[in-house]
């Protein structure tokens, strides 16, 4: 067998250059990790446990490739007949002559045609006869020859599926939780998209399903996941919306070009394209963008279900994600938490990237350990490991046993006036009844200009800063703050961020790549075909030094103080109270650094403006912040008295008309509405 397995890795194409997949440690070592004692005095070793990990035994080259198309019991485009989504499916040939049946990773995506998946842009290819030949990502080719399958959905409307592209609605999740009922006996298959010849995947599917993907497609499978759909066992959602309401709108605030309707028509087929208007204006009517709450957006809403979920969660997210933003994962985390359900994170410093591509062997080991725990059902003690890893500093990685970490408390931190002009004091202590900070709205500046003039006092902006801290303290989970403000006008939107102010090295993640830099050296991770290379090209953190770090920021529109489904205008000269959602984080202030808080209004180019131009006045009396802080309020009082050590100061901001310059590593942050959601 061993010989034959040997020959068999052999026949396994790599394009020249490029560097095949680091060898898995073999036999005992592979889990134990310790080297046995050696001399004269050495016991013998006691025998070896058997290793519990799929091993590359099956020929990628000769695996099966079909397409089927599945019902899913929808009329999404109105012609009379139930939607067939196309499945394009890669399994081992050997497994199939056995008789023996092999479990599903699963990607659904409405980008295979359109747009591609991954850091190069792959697309499904198909030979002449339309048979499929090039499956996009690495998955195939590392997990096939492991005794996977691995099956790519097309989402209703896209490639080559019926139907219409809802965008996160009945029909997309639907496109997808119709395959696990397949693959699980409850669904019909067909061998072709019209014809009547059944197709059926209970002869080798085991019926145990794991889906992945990266945006769209991890959102997919965060939908799926909380129909409760039997035989899903795990999902591994990667930067991947939890609701679509957040992702277009931030309590009642509009994001940049918040529309999803032109999304449809994006990932759409040509066909598809033609004969969708009317879901298109249907998604428009319902998702309109005041920002109102309507039952459309109850239907893309994930975390309401979240009781519903059956199957493990993965969920790794870029905590510089300005694309889709990390409240998405953090409202998530938390509602998963809450039902009881099994989870692990990552965490990176990067914008909207996948682990493959910011930390490529760690990842592909992981998801391996991952996959074959919870589909194979070996136990391999990957989910006794730490729950979270983190990454502090490019390339450097840190783990927590739970998270946020055990004795993680919500902190209140006051906002005061200053006793010069500049910022004001962000502390324990409450301000002096009266106390207020003004400020009128820009929309021609955004955080990246707040924070570079946050020692400056300017019109923009309300800023509020600790002394430098004294230690380390460390922010972990979903911030809150709630602010009492007064408008000259009936609109006026609201921005907290909360900032670190100190120089550091980040992952520059308002560039291109958003903290990646793409090299031309590939590496291999799988079994290649002619068609299908599992050769990708390697990438290296690119960073920046700053001289500060906006670590959390949340969005609102004030008229939505009393009811969070619907904005109101509002009376100039009344004071409104709301409580703004900042997005989850990790992030450690350094000794020697400062935190601030800054309020603002429109947030340029990741807030739309207000159809005015307020001028706002916050009741600093009845304007605080909850931060999750490790160690509570203990951690605060200890971080803000005593010595602190020195750091390089600020360069000294210069207003000016069109404001400061703000640092190049973080400038021009990508636009959410930029390829949404890929």
């Amino acid at each position: 067998m061993a010989a034959a397995t040997a020959a068999l890795l052999a026949t396994l194409v790599t394009p020249a250059g490029a560097r095949p997949e680091p060898a898995a440690p073999t036999g005992s070592a592979a889990f134990a990790g310790a080297a046995a004692p050696t001399g004269s005095a050495a016991r013998p070793a006691p025998p070896a446990p058997a290793v519990r990990e799929s091993r590359p035994v099956h020929s990628y080259a000769d695996a099966l490739r079909e397409s089927v198309w599945v019902d899913t019991g929808l009329d999404g485009d109105g012609d009379g007949r139930t939607d067939r989504v196309a499945v394009d499916i890669v399994r081992p040939r050997e497994t199939a002559a056995a008789g023996r049946k092999v479990p599903v990773i699963m990607d659904a995506s409405p980008y295979y045609a359109c747009c591609g998946r991954g850091n190069e842009s792959q697309k499904k290819t198909y030979d002449a006869d339309g048979n499929p030949v090039q499956f996009p990502l690495f998955y195939d080719n590392f997990f096939v020859p492991r005794g996977y399958a691995f099956v790519a959905v097309d989402l209703a409307g896209t490639n080559r599926s019926d139907g219409c592209d809802d965008v996160g609605g009945r029909s997309d999740v639907q496109s997808a939780k119709a395959v696990v009922d397949w693959l699980n006996g409850r669904a019909r298959g067909y061998t072709s998209r019209t014809g009547d010849t059944r197709s059926r995947a209970t002869t080798w599917s085991t019926g145990n399903v794991g889906m992945i993907g990266k945006s769209w497609d991890g959102t997919i499978a965060n939908g799926v996941a909380a129909t409760g759909v039997e035989g899903l066992k795990t999902i591994v959602p990667i930067g991947a919306i939890s609701s679509w309401y957040d992702y277009f709108h931030s309590q009642g605030a509009p994001l940049y070009d918040a529309n999803p309707s032109w999304l449809s028509d994006y990932v759409n087929s040509p066909e598809a394209q033609a004969r969708c208007g009317a879901v298109q204006d249907r998604i428009t009517a319902g998702t309109p963008y005041s920002g109102d709450r309507t039952p459309a957006w109850t239907e893309r809403d994930h975390v309401r279900n979240a009781a519903e979920v059956k199957a493990s969660v993965f969920v790794v997210h870029g905590q510089q994600d300005l694309n889709v933003r990390a409240n998405q994962f953090g409202q998530w985390w938390d509602a998963l938490g809450e039902q009881g359900v099994e989870r692990k994170i990552w965490l990176s410093q990067t914008g909207h990237v996948d682990p493959f591509d910011f930390r490529r062997a760690d990842w592909v080991r992981t998801l391996h350990r991952w996959f074959d725990h919870y589909l194979l059902g070996y136990e391999n003690g990957i989910d006794r490991e730490p729950v979270a890893d983190i990454e502090r500093a490019p390339d450097r990685w840190t783990t927590d046993r739970q998270w946020p970490p055990r004795g993680t408390a919500a902190t209140t931190l006051r906002a005061a006036p200053g006793s010069a002009p500049g910022p004001g004091v962000l502390g324990r202590r409450a301000p002096a009844p009266g106390s207020t900070a003004t400020f009128t709205d820009d929309p021609g500046l955004g955080e990246l200009d707040w924070a570079a003039r946050i020692d400056a006092a300017t019109p923009e902006k309300a800023g509020f800063v600790t002394r430098p801290l004294s230690r380390d303290l460390r922010i972990s989970g979903s911030s809150r703050v709630t602010v009492t403000a007064t408008p000259t006008t009936s609109t006026a939107h609201l921005t907290a961020v909360l900032v670190d102010l100190g120089p550091d090295t980040i992952r520059d993640y308002g560039a291109a790549g958003e903290g990646i830099t793409t090299l031309t050296d590939r590496t291999c991770w799988g079994a290649s075909t002619p068609g299908d290379s599992a050769c990708f090209k390697e990438t290296a953190a690119r960073t920046a030094d700053v001289g500060y770090t906006v670590v959390s920021r949340g969005w609102a529109d004030l008229g939505t103080w009393a009811d969070p489904r619907q904005e109101r205008p509002l009376t100039p000269g009344r004071a409104y109270t709301m409580t703004l959602d900042l997005a989850a984080t990790d992030h450690v202030v350094p000794a020697g650094h400062r935190l601030a808080l800054i309020v603002g209004g429109t947030d340029k180019d990741l807030l739309d403006p207000p159809s005015t131009t307020p001028t706002l006045t916050l009741d600093l009396a009845r304007t605080w912040a909850r931060l999750p802080l490790v160690g509570g309020a203990a951690a605060l009082g200890r971080a803000t008295s005593g010595a602190y050590p020195s750091v390089p100061s600020l360069a000294p901001a210069v207003p000016s008309p069109t404001g400061a310059e703000p640092p190049a590593a973080v400038v021009g942050p990508r636009l959410p509405g930029f390829g949404a959601a890929r």
